[in-house]
């Protein structure tokens, strides 16, 4: 069993800032790539920020320069640092992993996904 939980998420007004963060436990042999994405109302699952294992970072172009991926490989944690937010970024934000397991399966877990609301 794998579980991810998301934390961070809230009401902020706009050019406010969050940070999420995502813990991952249970039978987690290693995590390739952590990832963050959003789903606003109406709307796609879209990716917003991903970080390879090797600290490789990948941004969507509408939150380039106002978003920070991390991670701590040794506590199993990714974080999203959110900057100078927009009421467009209000969605529900999800944390994805890519690991391998205890049952020798590499494939995608998600999180349970927080609120993010932003007020213009």
């Amino acid at each position: 069993q794998v579980q991810l939980v998301e934390s961070g998420g809230g009401l902020v007004q706009a050019g406010g800032s969050l940070k999420l963060s995502c813990a991952a436990s249970g039978s987690i042999f290693s995590i390739y790539d952590m990832g963050w994405y959003r789903q606003a109302p109406g709307k796609q699952r879209e990716l917003v920020a991903a970080i390879t294992s090797g600290g490789t970072t990948n941004y969507a172009d509408s939150v380039k320069g106002r978003f920070t991926i991390s991670r701590d490989n040794a506590k199993n944690w990714v974080y999203l640092q959110m900057n100078s937010l927009k009421p467009e970024d209000t969605a529900v934000y999800y944390c994805k992993i890519h690991a391998l397991t205890g049952k020798f399966v590499v494939q995608d877990y998600w999180g349970q996904g927080t609120q993010v609301t932003v007020s213009s």
